[in-house]
């Protein structure tokens, strides 16, 4: 495991990370901030076309991502998300697997796969999307909340709203639901919510996107037409 430190955490974080000879780290397209002149770049497909479209149509990353390593002497590479928000870790082991939102992944050990998992239909009504990210390790992954992370300790039943979720380990299920009747899921703000079963931690974020959305919207520009 490269070693690794978090600045300006939790509201505008930085991930910086020291690579020896050797090691890489393969990471989304736009994370870097900057890097060590010995720092090398492969921009690929990783999985081949099929999977690096499936990544990109269905998961909402990149079609290439980018692996970097150091050429001579170590060397150091800089990542951040494109939210204002923490950064997080979590260490993967062999055959392990983490799902994430869409777009939570920063980057990861090269050894970590990433793929996609179906949702579910009532996805497009949660703003979380009709797929997750899907890493399985061995390996770390680094991942992006907008806000700071709050993790919380699944043992039985836990319910979250959906645009506050960033990660939970697959040992947790889930399913989405509405909360109560038709006027909630429409009048009340809080009408679809994801259910956790089981046992393991979801990592929450302590803002949600499509609340700025919605702050924003009254403040937008509205170009008149005159007849």
């Amino acid at each position: 495991m490269p070693q690794y430190s978090i600045y300006g955490a939790p509201e505008f974080a930085m991930l910086n990370v020291d690579l020896q000879p050797g090691e890489k780290i393969v990471a989304e397209s736009g994370a870097m901030v900057a890097m060590t002149e010995n720092m090398q770049i492969k921009t690929s497909s990783r999985g081949g076309v099929l999977k690096g479209l499936k990544r990109k149509l269905l998961g909402g990353e990149s079609f290439f991502q980018n692996t970097y390593w150091p050429e001579g002497a170590p060397g150091r590479i800089h990542f951040a998300a494109g939210a204002p928000g923490d950064i997080i870790q979590a260490t993967l082991q062999p055959g392990e697997t983490m799902m994430m939102m869409s777009t939570a992944f920063i980057c990861s050990s090269e050894s970590v796969q990433l793929d996609t998992k179906w949702g579910g239909a009532k996805g497009f009504f949660s703003g979380v999307g009709l797929f997750l990210l899907k890493a399985t390790g061995p390996g770390d992954v680094f991942m992006s909340a907008y806000g700071a992370v709050h993790p919380v300790r699944v043992d039985g039943t836990y319910i979250v709203d959906t645009g506050h979720i960033v990660a939970f380990p697959e040992t947790v299920q889930y399913h989405i639901r509405k909360v109560g009747g038709i006027k909630s899921l429409f009048f009340s703000g809080e009408g679809i919510v994801a259910e956790f079963t089981g046992q393991g931690t979801v990592w929450l974020q302590t803002r949600n996107p499509n609340g700025l959305a919605e702050f924003l919207h009254p403040f937008r520009k509205v170009e008149r037409h005159n007849n």
